[in-house]
């Protein structure tokens, strides 16, 4: 799914890049340029952080947060 339709930014690359070691906002506009333009992604894209750091308790499903 596209998270940020400026940069064709998709969940995928998201969450590859916070597998990788991106662990704020910043780290994902600095390397994907997500949240760059109109910012309309940025809350989405801020999920992705959220569910990796808590990722053996959760998943994300279109940004919304499932489990504990």
């Amino acid at each position: 799914m596209f998270v940020c339709i400026c940069n064709a930014i998709t969940d995928h690359q998201i969450k590859e890049t916070v597998s990788a070691g991106a662990s704020t906002l910043s780290d994902l506009q600095a390397q994907l340029g997500v949240a760059t333009c109109c910012g309309c992604c940025k809350d989405l894209a801020s999920s992705f952080l959220t569910a990796g750091n808590n990722q053996q308790n959760s998943s994300v499903t279109a940004g919304i947060n499932i489990g504990n």
